[in-house]
């Protein structure tokens, strides 16, 4: 069983966040570029995550097309994150963006709380 879920919100053909996806690749993945992509972004995420953490970090996906679970929704009433929303053990972050560094530091900080 894993001890941290990431979980990233958003919508099939979202962006994987609000710049554009350039050579630089800030968000430290490679093989999404350059789609951007959410889907490809949280694949490429989740394989990044399953290389440094193993089975300690699961990546979840949880779109919203079709129908927003009362987590989420309840989320988006209070806070109004910008999509993609990334959940940490269901906790908002205010990451906003699908970044690797980013979202590894909210990984640390929840496997050291635990």
């Amino acid at each position: 069983m894993a001890e941290v879920t990431v979980e990233i919100v958003g919508f099939m053909e979202s962006e994987c966040g609000p710049f554009p996806c350039d050579e630089t690749r800030s968000c430290g993945l490679e093989t999404c570029y350059p789609s951007n992509s959410l889907m490809d972004a949280v694949s490429a995420l989740r394989d990044e995550l399953l290389y440094d953490y193993g089975d300690k970090v699961e990546v979840k996906m949880t779109l919203l097309d079709d129908e927003m679970p009362d987590h989420v929704r309840e989320i988006i009433e209070e806070r109004h994150p910008p999509i993609p929303i990334i959940l940490v053990n269901g906790r908002l972050t205010s990451i906003g963006r699908i970044s690797l560094d980013l979202i590894k530091e909210e990984i640390d900080y929840a496997l050291e709380e635990s």
